[in-house]
């Protein structure tokens, strides 16, 4: 478990040195748009609404004891809830949309790295189906991770557990994160529920992957780099441990 969580973050020095290696600093445009584009939509309206989501909490508060504790609490968490359900939207909708861009990233690595390797033609057909499938994993782990999240944070609001479920949050994000790396690689071989299946077998990898992930969106510049280092740091691994099975 350990062992394969640091492996997942130390890829990303190899992820960096595989971008350099075959000159592939061009694919960092297209998810750099579309995260620039969806983020200034995402943050807007998340500014707008999270001081009232902190109200409607303190609203079913009936006694006037301790109310403005709670109600300090209830604007924290309204924030951190915000943030946590608008980082998950934000990262599976540019995990989704890059999908035809970084699936050919990832492709074309393989290609470097496996000589034997027979390329699979580009077609306007199979960029929509990379999409389509991009938005069908996308889909299925937004309400896997919106469900975790509203959990965590219900247990949160107790808070002697509220530091261990930000923590907690985070490593749920994470997780999705590097799957959504690993995909773009497992799309070439497996239907979705296989490429769940392999994640699940390779889950601690997937974490390290997307610990690396969501430090880099958290940075606000980062998230630049975040995804193409992210799919080259995983396309590597990933393939080492398909040649395994």
């Amino acid at each position: 478990m350990i062992t394969g969580y640091f492996k997942g973050v130390t890829t990303y020095f190899d992820g960096l040195k595989i971008i350099s290696r075959y000159g592939l600093w061009s694919y960092l445009l297209a998810p750099a748009l579309i995260g620039l584009l969806l983020g200034g939509g995402i943050l807007s309206f998340a500014w707008r609404i999270s001081g009232s989501i902190g109200d409607w909490m303190i609203g079913f508060y009936p006694l006037e004891w301790g109310k403005g504790t709670l109600e300090s609490i209830a604007n924290v968490f309204g924030g951190i809830l915000v943030i946590a359900v608008g980082l998950i939207i934000f990262k599976q909708l540019v995990l989704a949309l890059s999908s035809p861009f970084m699936s050919f990233m990832s492709e074309t690595i393989e290609r470097r790295m496996k000589a034997d390797y027979t390329p699979v033609p580009f077609s306007a057909q199979k960029a929509i189906q990379d999409l389509l499938r991009g938005l069908t994993i996308a889909l299925r782990n937004i309400i896997r991770e919106l469900f975790y999240t509203f959990l965590l944070f219900l247990l949160g609001l107790i808070p002697i557990f509220t530091p261990f479920t930000t923590i907690a949050i985070f490593l749920v994000q994470s997780f999705y994160a590097g799957f959504g790396s690993m995909d773009y690689t497992l799309e070439r071989r497996y239907n979705v529920r296989q490429s769940v299946t392999f994640v699940r077998n390779n889950r601690s990898f997937a974490l390290g992957n997307g610990t690396i992930f969501m430090a880099l969106l958290l940075t606000g510049v980062g998230f630049l780099l975040a995804l193409p280092l992210g799919t080259a740091a995983a396309t590597g691994e990933t393939l080492k441990r398909l040649n395994e099975l």
